[in-house]
């Protein structure tokens, strides 16, 4: 069940300019240039969520939770610098897709921020085979 969520979640991060996949502690996180902005947490110190941990814009990681406390959470580790943990079985593909969308903005140098929507853009470093 992981395995797929993990491909789900994988072909929305890797679809984005300058993207790259690396194993942290064996679970998957990308990153946009040397930053990260999406980390997978399968079952987190046994935390229950089949999850993704992403940055947030400023003051909406409270404003989730209170929304929706059964798709959001502040995840441990990041949570105290805003980030918002979302679980992947209480999400829809586009909510999703503008979560992943908005964490790699926000951690995506000015200069790759205008390739976002342009999928010639992406270098070879942003395919998993």
């Amino acid at each position: 069940m992981a395995v797929d969520h993990i491909d789900r979640v994988r072909r929305l991060c890797l679809a984005l300019p300058e993207t790259s996949e690396r194993l942290s502690h064996g679970e998957p996180i990308w990153f946009v240039h040397k930053r990260c902005f999406v980390m997978f947490a399968n079952n987190h110190h046994n935390d229950g969520h089949i999850a993704v941990w992403v940055p947030v814009p400023d003051g909406a990681q409270a404003g989730l939770i209170a929304k929706d406390a059964r798709r959001y959470f502040r995840p441990p580790y990041v949570g105290v610098k805003g980030w918002v943990g979302i679980d992947l079985r209480h999400i829809g593909a586009r909510d999703l897709a503008f979560h992943v969308r908005m964490a790699w903005e926000l951690c995506a140098p000015k200069r790759l921020r205008g390739l976002r929507s342009d999928p010639a853009a992406r270098t070879p470093a942003a395919r998993h085979d």
